[in-house]
């Protein structure tokens, strides 16, 4: 995603909002970024299970994984 604003603009322009007004806004960023990070672990289980279905992974035990992990 391109900036459309320069960051220094950004803040500029937060600093220009009242106390109550920057409080609000924390909060929407906050639980955009939530909502984002949430899609985007959503994308991440769809890859791995299209990934498992077309055979390109496979099931491990623990002890498996952490030997392959550390060799």
């Amino acid at each position: 995603m391109q900036n459309s604003i320069p960051f220094a603009e950004v803040l500029d322009a937060a600093d220009r909002l009242s106390l109550p007004e920057r409080e609000e806004l924390v909060d929407i960023l906050h639980r955009r970024m939530i909502e984002q990070r949430r899609e985007e672990i959503a994308n991440d289980v769809r890859d791995a299970e299209h990934e498992y279905q077309a055979g390109g992974c496979r099931p491990v035990g623990a002890n498996e994984l952490i030997k392959e992990i550390l060799s």
